[in-house]
């Protein structure tokens, strides 16, 4: 990557800008696996390989099956003094969803459910064409645009974590039997880690902008 510079009077096309310190560089074509770095901070801001356009659209489908799945299949069995309980994700929001508790349920179901798998969608309908060699369909940039922008919402990997943490705390009052739902958000946590490492924003910015 060439050094840094500010450019007044230049083309802006040719520019990338590092997410972390917003150094300026000029862009160049790199060979497959070659990486790109910022000459600041050293945060990679091209990493092109072979296929990741397939690799992400396949992650998608495999981690947007997962959720579905998740959502319905028991999640957990607490048992204690002869009494069990089974629930599912679902089944816990809509215990929530009379009464003033009512946006928690709404806010559970996004955050954890809707969100991740509208990203999983809108990265297969951005990428399919460009990993099949077409041009990008239309609105294809406002899509992937969302998708980067509702990140920081999509808190699947979160909430399987803070999971991990209260059964840690209930295991010592109740035996807790885990169910199917919770090693598909344990598979869908190392299938998003897959689909991140895949993913090159400039890479995508680049060949949603080539006709």
């Amino acid at each position: 990557m060439t050094p840094p510079f500010y450019p007044y009077d230049h083309d802006l096309s040719g520019l990338i800008a590092c997410p972390r310190c917003d150094v300026l560089h000029r862009s160049e074509e790199l060979a497959d696996g070659q990486r790109a770095k910022c000459t600041r901070c050293g945060t990679v801001l091209m990493w092109p390989r072979k296929n990741a356009f397939l690799h992400v659209v396949s992650l998608s489908f495999t981690g947007m099956i997962l959720m579905i799945g998740a959502i319905f299949f028991p999640f957990l069995e607490i048992s204690t003094r002869g009494l069990s309980h089974e629930s599912s994700i679902f089944g816990v929001a809509m215990a929530f969803s009379d009464g003033f508790l009512a946006p928690l349920a709404f806010a559970v179901l996004t955050m954890i459910v809707a969100l991740p798998i509208f990203r999983f969608v809108a990265l297969i309908y951005t990428l399919w064409p460009l990993a099949n060699g077409r041009p990008a369909y239309r609105h294809a940039a406002t899509t992937f645009r969302l998708v980067q922008e509702l990140q920081p919402w999509a808190m699947a990997e979160i909430f399987i974590i803070g999971t991990a943490v209260a059964l840690v705390k209930i295991g010592g009052l109740a035996t807790v039997s885990l169910g199917p739902a919770f090693w598909a958000f344990c598979v869908l946590i190392i299938v998003i880690a897959l689909k991140n490492s895949f993913v090159s924003d400039w890479t995508i910015w680049n060949a949603i902008g080539r006709k």
